[in-house]
Parts: C-alpha cells; structure tokens; sequence
C-alpha cells in the first residue's frame, strides 16, 4: 500500500514567494508494524549486513553509568536507494543503513547513532542481527516496519533567516488567517521519520559543521518519536491513514506511534552528513519538547 500526504492547503509561494529559493524535497517513510526482509527499505528491520563485516558494538560511557563497553548497535533505518528520490547517495552504493546504541549519550542523553552506505550487490551472505541488550531502553529500540516512501516539498520552518522572517511576517499572519492553517504546523516541513529536506526541529535549529571542511552539514535523515501531533494530523496524514467516524476524520493508530519510540519528550534525533568531504563524516543532534 502506497501512503499519499494530502495536497497543500494552501499554494504558499502564491503569499510568500521568497520562500522558493528555499524550497526543499524530503522522502517521508511512513513506517508501519510488519515484517520486512534483510533486502527491504524498513524501520527496525533485519539489515542486509554482510557476514564478513564485525556487527558494531558501542564503547560505552561507563564514567557515566551508561553501560559496559561491547554493547551492539540495533537496526534504526535501511534505504534501498530507489525508495529514496532526490537523495544522493555516495558512487557505488545503493544501501543507507542507521544504527543507534540504545542507552542515552552525551549531555542530551540520546542515542549514539551510526550510518553506513553500502553497495547491496555485494553482500552474498547476511549476518543476523545480535538480539538488543536485555536493559536496553525499550522507547529507543524500534518496532520492525514496512516503510511506504513518499516524495513531498518542505519549507523551511524555525529555518527560515531572521531577517526575511521578519520581511514575511505581516503577509505569513495574513495567510494563516485567510486560510485557517499555521505556517508551521500545516504547511511547512513534514513531520515524522524522513530523510532529507529540513530537520523536524523541536526547539532552535542547531547546525552541525564539518569536523573536517568546516561547511555546514546536510540534513541526512530525521528519526522522530511519531508521525503528527494534534495539529500536524490535519493536514500531514496520509489519505490512506484517515478513517471515517460518525462524520468526522479520525487517524489509525498506528500511524500515531509508528515503530513504538519515544525519544526524550516526543523529541527527535537529526543526523547530519557533509557531502563535500569524500568520507562523508556525519554528526547528529537531539531534542524534545
């Protein structure tokens, strides 16, 4: 089954026409519970890893309590390029796998992510995936999903420069009064489990530069707690989500919890890679409400 965001509400370009340049293609996921393969795009599903590679362990914080060295990483997202449109993938590889360590990490006490791109042809034997720590965190071990990829257009959001905020506010409050829809929860960046466009910022959008080349990093993917909210759900869930109930729209709910995470307070983890550098060095960022 396919899953297909609603159109626009509302033609924004018509009220703010600035916001064009800034435009932004994403591929949301909409992950949904079953039982996908080792060679399917999924969310917490088996990952196509191949026998000979050593299954990732995370070194641990043991000066902070979080948890022995040696803990394996559990599958987070698999992308076969073809569910990805727009999204560049490194030459020669086909395959966008995300691990996490499952305790909290850092100051922001989120998981530790871990991305690999690999060419999927030469993978001949599979490992199975160690079973998830018996104390892992159970919000940060995703439910196995199917995954329905669908190409949407975002603008940005809290990413829009303060400057041309400020240009934009008188007509952007004329809009959203016409309309009866908000900027930023209807019409701006989609919410949910997506890879590319902007970041699902739940408070002020922190950029990571480059380690290496010091350019700012590219928004690779965005791992959220759950797909719409109490107003997102108007206009961001698919048709095929909605269900009629004495006249009005109702969600299934399982479009609402998604794979089963809750990351801090329905925050989420935005993890960044710098497509300049050949080594694509990544970095990633938490937060919640």
């Amino acid at each position: 089954m396919v899953r297909r965001t609603p159109p626009r509400p509302v033609a924004v370009e018509e009220y703010l026409p600035e916001l064009g340049s800034l435009r932004r293609e994403a591929v949301r996921l909409h992950p949904r519970p079953g039982s996908p393969s080792c060679h399917e795009s999924s969310v917490g599903g088996p990952l196509l890893w191949p026998v000979e590679e050593p299954w990732p362990v995370c070194d641990g914080e043991p000066e902070r309590g979080v948890h022995e060295p040696g803990t394996p990483f559990v599958p987070v997202v698999q992308v076969r390029r073809e569910d990805a449109p727009g999204i560049p993938f490194p030459p020669g590889c086909d395959l966008l796998q995300v691990l996490w360590c499952p305790f909290e990490h850092g100051e922001w006490c989120c998981p530790l992510p871990l991305v690999r791109w690999r060419d999927s042809a030469a993978v001949t034997a599979v490992r199975e995936a160690p079973p998830p720590p018996a104390d892992a965190l159970e919000d940060h071990v995703p439910h196995p999903c199917v995954v329905h990829p669908e190409r949407v257009t975002e603008y940005p959001s809290w990413d829009i420069p303060k400057n041309l905020r400020d240009v934009l506010r008188d007509r952007m409050e004329a809009m959203e009064r016409s309309s009866g829809f908000l900027f930023h929860y209807h019409l701006a960046d989609a919410p949910g489990i997506k890879l590319g466009g902007y970041p699902g910022w739940t408070q002020d959008p922190v950029w990571p530069d480059c380690p290496d080349c010091g350019r700012r990093m590219d928004h690779l993917l965005t791992v959220a707690s759950r797909e719409y909210d109490g107003e997102s759900i108007r206009t961001w869930l698919p048709v095929e989500d909605r269900r009629e109930v004495d006249g009005r729209q109702r969600a299934s709910e399982e479009a609402s919890t998604g794979a089963g995470m809750m990351l801090g307070d329905v925050g989420g983890v935005y993890i960044f890679e710098c497509r300049t550098c050949p080594a694509r060095p990544t970095s990633h960022w938490f937060d919640c409400s």
